[in-house]
């Protein structure tokens, strides 16, 4: 057997295609994840901090409010989160509760009209074993689906295409947000 270095090989045809997505890398070494529920580097707490843009907010509500996926799923995929750093949705006060709920309909509404999702997932992972990437503060996932995204890429090579870039989708949720 040959000791060939692997980077002998780079650039040499083959019949596979790649997807690279170097920016998920950020995702898989846990970069920005906050430690503890105490943390104060978490994202979720940051994002509304700055502009909408730069923090891909798509509607900020009284006590909640929605952003796009940083590392998506599906082309849409927008997350609800309260503005408070809270773990556990049982911590949640009554009013979080009900804007979270609120919000989630608004953008089931909105994902189904502009960017004709055929169905929705929702999704809230409390923990880390339950496999919340971010468990220190809570999130709803909002995730729409098409016939044929659940291809053999996730399956056989871990990897999702992604059509859509996150600022193009956000742009068409923000301008439709109020109107559905």
């Amino acid at each position: 057997m040959d000791a060939t270095s692997s980077l002998e090989f780079a650039g040499v045809p083959d019949p596979f295609q790649r997807l690279w997505t170097p920016h998920r890398m950020a995702y898989v070494g846990g970069s920005e994840k906050p430690a503890t529920s105490e943390s104060t580097d978490c994202p979720f707490c940051r994002a509304p901090s700055v502009s909408d843009e730069e923090g891909l907010v798509v509607f900020r509500g009284e006590h909640s409010f929605v952003l796009m996926n940083l590392f998506p799923y599906n082309s849409g995929h927008l997350l609800i989160c309260p503005y408070r750093h809270v773990s556990w949705y049982p911590d949640l006060t009554v009013e979080e509760r009900d804007e979270i709920s609120a919000l989630t309909a608004q953008a089931m509404k909105v994902l189904t009209k502009v960017v004709n999702a055929q169905g929705i997932n929702l999704g809230m992972n409390q923990g880390e074993v339950a496999g919340a990437g971010i468990a220190a503060h809570l999130h709803q996932h909002v995730v729409p689906r098409y016939g044929g995204d659940a291809n053999f890429l996730p399956i056989i090579a871990r990897t999702k295409a992604v059509p859509q870039l996150i600022e193009d989708a956000r742009r068409l949720l923000v301008e439709y947000w109020e109107s559905v």
